[in-house]
């Protein structure tokens, strides 16, 4: 299943780029190579900002004018995704061991799956640039050829193509790799002789004008810039004084980041070591576009965290940042403009400096300290093959984790809830479908509940303000209270949200409906937006903000009757369980008399929250736990912290 996924991103990813009219497909390549590209014309390379690499790099790619452009476009693509795979595979079989049976079989589909998805991989495949090549040089270097000489000439020739490769000299140097260590700086210096000879003026552009580059491509200062130097640009620095402070933030990034891949290579760990390394050169180079941050997705190859709990926190992030834009997973406040702009040096430079990576001679290597609660029921799926993984696991899961999830699955929901549009005429045709239905029932009510609220001016006020804020809040405030004071039931509660809110979304993209308020004709009065103007077809600014069709199932009803039914099943008192009634009472009769939803719109948000109760029945079992005694012939494979958790319901420290 999983190759088969590889297979659908890699057709995608073709398709994605070689349906983009000419103009927008592979850039870069198009500027190399093309009728008027930069390797066609007699002067510099450098005469325009339009090509970045080295002249070694220009002078390997100059053959490539004389290929027929449409023909090269498809190859390149090809040979691209091509690249990503053979890097996947290097990068899985280099997993430091032991490796256990069902990572060996998932590991190089899943890399691969992570490689097409990361944003450099995604950023050169639509550019058309050379960056993946200089990472699997040096992957092939260290991993699968065997000799000295064979390795240091690879990583040679990847620093010609991208010079802060050079740092893995470094690398083998400090490791005792002195021969590789000098074939690897022969190579790039007769790499780099061969393009002075060859192109002298150049090559005299490129390493003194613009000193190796730097001042080559975009604006230093943009956000693509993810080096060092380019933050600090944005923070507002300039002049000698920032090239001062960069230059000694650099030397210690190289010094620290050095230093840390050296001891997680001695230690048997050289897919970490090789990542670290990459990270160094991306911190410290004076500029470091997107498709050049492939370094960072390696750094998952590293344990971090002696708790069961932290133990999936880093990974997560690295995976999250390489994969999604910082638009996305962070919310636009200014405050945290310097964090959305920078998040993946800020990983890069943790990865470099500051993560915690395990030794393999670590107790916690393998076993972690756990964090349990109580023991939970056989997991459903424990008979199937690869598969015995789905069962309820009790621990608090960390903060840091919980809200990266949460803020990048309200982004995708919003994203996908804005796309799920078809239009204003299917969607008033599907308003129509529900009206007749529910004359039919007898439950055509919203007309006369609308107006009746709409007259008095208390009431409405009331409505429209109970719809506009507690949608969001009493779930959020639900969710925080499981996490604190009922962490055996937070993840339970969460995931049939999640469920629930997935299946929501398949109901918009399939079902476009048009509520009340926006259906001509049938006098509803909208009460929280204000008059629409039913000949603009986009009812002005509101549409941009939101999908003015998603109105089945409606998940502020399916929302508030999550929180009600999690509230009456989990809360303590009985003031509580009937608190947890009266919001999905509220909230029904505020969507109702607002004119934002229809009567079976509710209908469809409990159905969908039914399914996904349903669906985590089905895949993890029931919710009900077993008692915390231990039986007798587990007790020396079961923590403390499971045999006796404290009454409090708060984690104790057992010992692996």
């Amino acid at each position: 299943m999983l190759w088969l996924v590889v297979a659908v991103l890699a057709v995608r990813q073709m398709a994605v780029v070689l349906r983009q009219p000419p103009g927008e497909r592979l850039t870069d390549l198009e500027t190399w190579t093309g009728e008027n590209g930069v390797l066609h014309v007699t002067g510099s390379l450098y005469d325009t900002d339009r090509f970045t690499g080295t002249p070694f790099a220009g002078l390997v790619l100059k053959p490539l004018t004389r290929t027929v452009e449409q023909s090269l476009g498809v190859a390149w693509t090809f040979g691209s995704l091509l690249l990503v795979a053979a890097l996947g595979v290097v990068a899985a079989r280099a997993l430091p061991g032991p490796v256990g049976r069902r990572t060996a079989l998932l590991a190089a589909p899943v890399a691969i799956s992570l490689l097409m998805l990361s944003l450099p991989v995604r950023n050169a495949l639509h550019l058309g640039q050379v960056s993946i090549l200089p990472v699997l040089l040096v992957l092939v270097g260290l991993f699968v050829v065997r000799g000295e000489r064979k390795a240091g000439l690879l990583i040679g020739v990847a620093a010609a193509l991208q010079p802060t490769v050079l740092l893995f000299a470094v690398l083998l140097w400090l490791t005792g790799r002195r021969r590789s260590a000098l074939t690897a700086a022969a190579a790039f210096a007769a790499c780099t002789a061969l393009a002075w000879a060859a192109m002298p003026h150049d090559s005299w552009t490129y390493w003194v004008h613009h000193v190796a580059g730097a001042g080559l491509g975009d604006q230093a200062d943009s956000a693509a810039n993810e080096s060092l130097h380019g933050a600090l640009l944005r923070l507002g620095l300039a002049g000698p004084p920032e090239i001062v402070l960069f230059l000694v933030l650099a030397a210690a990034v190289c010094v620290i980041g050095l230093r840390r891949a050296v001891r997680y290579a001695r230690d048997g760990q050289l897919l970490l070591a090789v990542a670290v390394t990459g990270c160094v050169a991306v911190a410290v180079s004076p500029t470091a576009w997107q498709h050049q941050l492939l370094w960072v997705l390696f750094a998952v190859a590293g344990r971090a965290g002696r708790r069961a709990s932290d133990r999936m926190v880093w990974p997560a992030v690295v995976i999250l940042v390489i994969t999604l834009p910082g638009t996305m997973l962070l919310p636009n406040i200014g405050a945290l403009f310097p964090v959305r702009d920078n998040a993946l040096l800020i990983v890069a430079l943790g990865a470099a400096c500051a993560a915690p990576f395990l030794p393999r001679t670590s107790p916690y290597w393998q076993r972690p300290v756990p964090t349990a609660y109580a023991r939970p029921v056989p997991a459903r799926w424990s008979g199937v093959p690869l598969l015995p993984f789905w069962r309820r696991v009790l621990g608090r899961p960390h903060l840091l984790l919980e809200l990266l999830l949460i803020r990048v699955v309200y982004s995708a929901y919003a994203h996908v809830r804005l796309a799920a549009t078809a239009g204003r005429e299917t969607a008033e045709r599907h308003g129509r479908q529900i009206h007749s239905i529910e004359q039919w029932l007898h439950i055509d009510i919203e007309h006369r509940v609308n107006h009746a609220v709409a007259g008095v001016g208390r009431l409405r006020g009331f409505f429209d303000y109970y719809y506009s804020t507690f949608h969001f809040i009493v779930p959020l405030a639900v969710l925080a209270v499981l996490y604190v004071r009922r962490p055996a039931d937070y993840r339970w509660a969460r995931s049939t949200l999640g469920l629930a809110t997935l299946l929501a979304l398949v109901g918009f993209w399939l079902y476009p409906l048009a509520p009340p308020r926006l259906m001509p004709g049938l006098g509803f009065i909208d009460t929280v937006h204000g008059v629409q103007d039913f000949a603009e077809p986009d009812y002005g600014a509101l549409t941009a903000m939101t999908n003015q069709y998603a109105a089945m199932p409606s998940l502020h009803f399916g929302w508030s009757l999550w929180c009600g039914v999690i509230v009456v099943l989990l809360a303590p008192k009985v003031w509580m369980k009937a608190l947890g009634v009266l919001h999905p009472l509220f909230t029904v009769s505020a969507i109702v008399a607002t004119a934002n939803h229809w009567v079976l719109d509710a209908v469809g948000g409990a159905t969908v929250v039914a399914l996904g109760f349903l669906i985590a029945y089905v895949l993890a079992g029931p919710r009900r736990l077993r008692d915390a005694e231990v039986p007798e012939g587990e007790a020396a494979r079961v923590p403390a912290a499971v045999a006796a958790p404290e009454a409090n319901g708060e984690p104790v420290a057992g010992k692996p």
